[in-house]
C-alpha cells in the first residue's frame, strides 16, 4: 500500500526524494521511492529520523490514526 502521508510530508517539507535520501546517508531516490510506493519500508532507525527530518509523528507517517501536528519527541526513546 502506498504511503501518501510519507509522500504528503516530504513534498510539505519541501524536499525531493533526492535531497530526503541524500539527508538520510542514501545515494539516489530508489529508497524513499520505494517507501512511498509502498513496496518497502524503512528500518526503524530510519524511521525515526524521517521522523525528526519531516516533523511528523512516526506513528502518523506510517499509518497509525494521530493528530497530524503532533510531532516526534525524543524524549520518548529515552523514557522506554
Amino acid at each position: 500500500m502506498k504511503n501518501r502521508r510519507l509522500k504528503e510530508a516530504r513534498i510539505k517539507a519541501n524536499m525531493s526524494q533526492n535531497q530526503l535520501s541524500e539527508c538520510l546517508g542514501y545515494k539516489g531516490k530508489q529508497s524513499v521511492a520505494n517507501w512511498e510506493n509502498g513496496y518497502s519500508t524503512p528500518t526503524l532507525k530510519v524511521a525515526i529520523r524521517l521522523s525528526e527530518l519531516l516533523g511528523k509523528d512516526i506513528r502518523y507517517l506510517f499509518g497509525q490514526k494521530v493528530q497530524e501536528n503532533h510531532t516526534f519527541s525524543s524524549e520518548v526513546l529515552k523514557s522506554n
